[in-house]
Formats: structure tokens, C-alpha cells, sequence
């Protein structure tokens, strides 16, 4: 029998008789964490990099700006637990009675869809982010795994996957129930993107658990080379650049391609800095770098960002940029540009 929840929510909305939002529809909702105040540090980098900025990514200009200005005491919201009953979860779509909620790119399309057999109860702890970029997933979804696993039968649709997201997983003591679709009987799911004590404090717990029983030796810093892996962001002297932060600064060089989780966290795990093209393989350094820290950031012009300053924020280490000239299919970061960024970090934490 196929279930017409689709039509009946998208009928909602047009005739506005509900919101038709997803978590209306939750039975029961708690505070985790309270609301409170965050002193959000600045972002580094040297007063003409905002000259260089073509074109911004996630958020406009306004927002890259507010995000590298700090601020002394920021309101910060709550995280939160819904609890939902009678949901289905079917082609990555959460479907409740009056809403949506889409975890990953559907695969099928029309306006209904067959109603799972199994029944379930549990907690999701994914997201759309951390389900399209391997960064998200390690410093979000894991950090929201905690949630679920106190929550009890955290479950998640993502596949069993091998590399560093299974080592990570390993290590971070990730255990979930592995679903396709399903009915959920009850459904627990969190609103956890909010930097409050909660949030760091897990944030930490999950690195204690990565560099617990290592001989960490310490590093200046290190560079996470990303060359072609992911979406295309083409740093055209990225190769020169490691090898001067190695040869000049004492860096050490690491290659996603060819190193394990745990090279990365033994390399990261008592850095300095981590340095690298703005991306998701700059993950491996911040969840494994100490708080004070720095992640500097190597970005093209067209495609700047702070979304990984929200990450470092939530690590409680400090955020640096370098805008590059050129586009994200291939740009350059001239060296005196790079050195002088690195004389301001130095300054900042000596």
C-alpha cells in the first residue's frame, strides 16, 4: 500500500492551514543544553583580504565579516530533543503527519511512495551536511551521535563505508543501527548546530577519545594536502607551499590520499596550526588539534568561506584565511601573502 503523506503536506502549505514544518510535529520537545552567552574570537587574517573577496559561499559578505569580527558575548540558542511518533523514513525523507524533513538526495521520485514494512524505534543523529561532506559528518553527526547514544538506539541510513570514516567511527566508539526504509513506532532528533558548553564540551570529549594512549610528539604546525580530492579546488602551488612550510616553519606535510586516520591524528593531535585549501579534509586537523590552536585556511577567490570557522569556534581554536587570487578551478597564494599571515597567528598565540 502506498502512503499519500507527500501530497497531504505539500496540500498544507498551499493552502496554509499549517506551516507544514517537520518538527511541529513532535510530540514531546526538551532543553539539552540552555540558551546562553559565547565569546566568539576573531577571525586572522591581514586587513586587505576583504579587497580579494570575488565571491562568497554559505552565507553573503556581510556574514564572512560578522563571522571574522568575533564578537565578546554571543546569544547563542539551546540544543534541543524532538520526539516524533509515527514517522515514516522512506528514499531519505523523513515523513511525519503535517511535515518533511530531507536527509539525503532523493533517488526516486513522485508523490507517494510504498509504506516500509519494518518498525522501528530510535535516534537519528545525521544531517544533510554531514551526509554530502565527510567534514560535517565528522565534526557535526559525530558530535550529535553522543546526543543519540544517550538517547538510546541511535540509527542512522548512511551505509557501512570503509577509509578514515571507518576508522574515525572505530575510534570515536560509533555503533549504530544501520537502516533503509523504515516506520518509525517513535523518533528521536536534535537540533545540535549551536556552539554552546554543550556542544564544545562534547567536541573535546570526541578528541580525548581519538589521542587517548598516543605519544603525541609536538608539532609548529601541520599542512593537509588536498590536491584533486573532493570538489574542485585547485590550488596551482599547493605543492611549493608545503614544501616551504616544511623546509622554513618545521611543518609536516599529510596527504589524504595516502595517510590513515591515524597518521592524521598523531600529526594533528599536538600541532600548533593546521594549514591547508579551505575544505573537508581540513576535518582530520581540527578534530584532533588542541584548543588554542590555529586552522588557517587557503581559499580562491570565488568561493570564500567561514563555515569551518563555526567548527573551530566549536573546538575553541582560532580561525585564519588567505584569499588567493584566482577562481576554484585553479588559484595561487603567493608565498609574502602566506608569511605574513603566519607573523600575524604568531602574534596572536605566542
Amino acid at each position: 500500500m502506498h502512503s499519500l503523506r507527500p501530497i497531504h503536506n505539500r496540500l498544507r502549505r498551499f493552502l496554509g492551514s499549517e506551516r507544514g514544518e517537520f518538527f511541529d510535529a513532535a510530540v514531546e520537545r526538551w532543553e539539552i543544553c540552555p540558551a546562553e552567552e559565547v565569546e566568539i574570537a576573531p577571525g586572522i587574517w591581514l586587513p586587505d583580504q576583504v579587497e580579494q573577496i570575488a565571491q562568497t559561499e554559505f552565507g553573503g559578505l556581510p556574514d564572512i565579516l560578522a563571522q571574522m569580527q568575533g564578537h565578546p558575548a554571543e546569544p547563542t540558542p539551546p540544543t534541543m530533543g524532538y520526539r516524533f511518533r509515527d514517522v515514516d523514513f522512506v528514499d531519505g525523507v523523513l515523513h511525519a503527519r503535517g511535515g518533511e524533513h530531507h536527509l539525503r538526495q532523493r533517488k526516486r521520485s513522485g508523490l507517494t511512495y510504498p509504506r516500509p514494512r519494518e518498525a522501528i524505534s530510535g535516534a537519528l543523529y545525521e544531517s544533510w551536511i554531514g551526509n554530502r561532506w565527510f567534514g560535517n559528518w565528522l565534526l557535526n553527526d559525530c558530535l550529535a551521535y553522543r546526543l543519540a547514544e544517550a538517547a538510546g538506539d541511535p540509527v542512522t541510513s548512511a551505509p557501512v563505508r570503509g577509509g578514515h570514516i571507518a576508522r574515525y567511527e572505530e575510534l570515536l566508539g560509533v555503533v549504530p543501527r544501520r537502516i533503509g526504509d523504515v516506520h518509525f513506532d517513535e523518533l528521536v532528533l536534535f537540533d545540535d548546530l549551536h556552539n554552546n558548553r554543550s556542544r564544545r564540551d562534547r567536541a573535546q570529549q570526541n578528541r580525548a577519545r581519538l589521542v587517548a594512549g598516543r605519544a603525541l610528539k609536538p608539532l609548529p604546525g601541520v599542512f593537509i594536502f588536498r590536491g584533486g580530492s573532493g570538489d574542485a579546488r585547485i590550488l596551482e602551488n599547493e605543492a611549493e607551499i608545503a614544501e616551504r612550510l616544511e623546509v622554513e616553519y618545521g611543518f609536516h606535510t599529510l596527504y589524504v590520499d595516502r595517510d590513515d586516520a591515524d597518521r592524521m591524528i598523531e600529526a594533528a593531535g599536538a600541532a600548533r596550526m593546521v594549514v591547508g585549501v579551505e575544505g573537508s579534509q581540513l576535518a582530520h586537523g581540527v578534530i584532533a588539534m588542541p584548543a588554542g590552536g590555529t586552522l588557517l585556511t587557503l581559499q580562491p577567490a570565488d568561493r570564500v568561506t567561514t563555515s569551518l570557522k563555526l567548527l573551530t569556534d566549536c573546538w575553541r581554536q582560532r580561525y585564519a584565511m588567505v584569499v588567493g587570487k584566482g577562481t576554484a578551478r585553479g588559484y595561487r597564494v603567493e608565498w609574502d601573502q602566506l608569511r605574513r599571515t603566519l607573523d600575524l597567528i604568531a602574534a596572536e598565540n605566542p
